[in-house]
């Protein structure tokens, strides 16, 4: 990348991870990537019944801006069809092929071959039938806490001369009380994550297709351990419990110093996080508490991640005034990510010559983009780097 396009030193990618605007439309120009794939969650908002229609309007004004105008060959994949209860995941994949990169191709999951990218298409209608892709959304019984979920996962495959590897976009479970978060280390809903993700991984590598490079990127709803996170934010505060008086159920946790009259460190309920120094979670980027983001490490031989050395991308105030603050409703974590196999990993490449050639951040760190800060990767497929692999991942050789 590094702003260059010369294919003869590899092919430019760039995967980013939910909010399109402005900035986004900075960032292309910026790293000029040849490749560029963008992975939307919540497609039409949480009011998407009422939203949904302007987003069909917002994605051919995406497609013609003069950001894009280098760009002559896309596909966009919204899931927009929100009566199905059954299938609906509201996630969005939009990609995006500069003029430079000739040559790339498209799986089609049905029938078994790759067909040559041509031209600009948008398909919002059965996505479920739609042979490009495969989507599928979790089963109810994954997060039965929740009456009707939209998460689910859509993949693609792409082959360049090079390479070709799968884009899965996911969106995984997130928590649903701040109280049941705290009870046990990891928590029950770090478990139905695990069990969502696991699905996932099974899913694109099982014997259905030849197996390729891929990469897992979107809103995994990676939490911190909160009991244990909490338990050092407040290790020298009291806790003090506050039941309803009809259930005697626990309604709030009140944490307070022994001395300094008694000042409340952390207040805690369902869905609130009123923590009194936010500044723990923006000092050198959070990083301290990346103890404690430990979800991934079930899957330390599954999935790879770069160096994170961003905030926490979750739960940004939507106030436009407020670009840096986070929400009192949970307790900030790095819900949005990009991750690989390792395979992939191999792909990625970081030329000694090139700085910034290879970029995981955030997009926005001082700007409100919504609750979430997309997240992107900016790196480089070294010519030749599948055929070097071609006996490992044979189909990396496309005709």
């Amino acid at each position: 990348m590094a702003g260059k396009l010369t294919t003869a030193q590899g092919t430019g990618i760039l995967l980013v991870t939910a909010n399109v605007g402005s900035l986004f439309e900075d960032t292309v120009q910026s790293h000029k990537p040849h490749f560029l794939a963008v992975h939307c969650q919540e497609v039409g908002g949480k009011n998407y019944a009422a939203s949904m229609s302007h987003v069909d309007s917002f994605v051919k004004e995406l497609l013609s801006s003069d950001a894009m105008k280098e760009y002559s060959r896309a596909r966009v994949y919204l899931d927009e069809n929100y009566k199905s209860q059954e299938h609906f995941t509201a996630l969005g994949s939009f990609y995006f092929i500069h003029e430079s990169l000739k040559n790339i191709q498209q799986f089609d999951f049905k029938a078994k071959k790759y067909r040559k990218v041509v031209g600009k298409e948008t398909c919002s209608e059965t996505l479920e039938s739609t042979p490009s892709l495969e989507k599928e959304k979790f089963p109810q019984d994954y997060f039965p806490e929740c009456k009707w979920s939209r998460k689910g996962f859509i993949r693609t495959r792409w082959a360049l001369p090079d390479c070709c590897f799968d884009l899965v976009n996911i969106h995984l479970f997130h928590d649903a009380s701040n109280l049941v978060a705290w009870e046990k280390s990891p928590s029950v809903y770090s478990g139905t994550r695990q069990k969502a993700l696991g699905y996932v991984l099974d899913r694109i590598t099982d014997q259905r297709f030849e197996r390729v490079p891929y990469f897992v990127f979107g809103d995994f709803n990676f939490r911190l351990d909160s009991k244990q996170v909490i338990e050092t934010l407040c290790s020298t505060a009291t806790m003090q419990t506050v039941r309803t008086t009809d259930t005697n159920e626990v309604d709030k946790l009140i944490f307070r110093e022994s001395d300094n009259d008694r000042k409340v460190v952390l207040q805690l309920e369902k869905k609130l996080f009123s923590y009194v120094n936010q500044d723990v979670f923006r000092e050198n980027n959070g990083t301290s508490l990346l103890e404690y983001d430990k979800e991934l490490s079930v899957f330390k031989d599954r999935l790879h991640e770069l160096e994170i050395s961003f905030p926490p991308s979750y739960p940004y105030s939507e106030d436009s005034s407020q670009g840096k603050q986070y929400m009192n409703t949970r307790c900030p974590a790095w819900c949005d990510r990009i991750l690989m196999s390792s395979s992939a990993r191999d792909l990625v490449s970081k030329p000694e010559n090139e700085e910034k050639s290879l970029l995981y951040d955030n997009i926005g760190a001082n700007v409100c983009m919504g609750d979430h800060k997309p997240v992107f990767l900016s790196f480089r497929i070294t010519a030749g780097a599948g055929k070097r692999n071609a006996n490992k991942h044979k189909c990396c050789v496309v005709q």
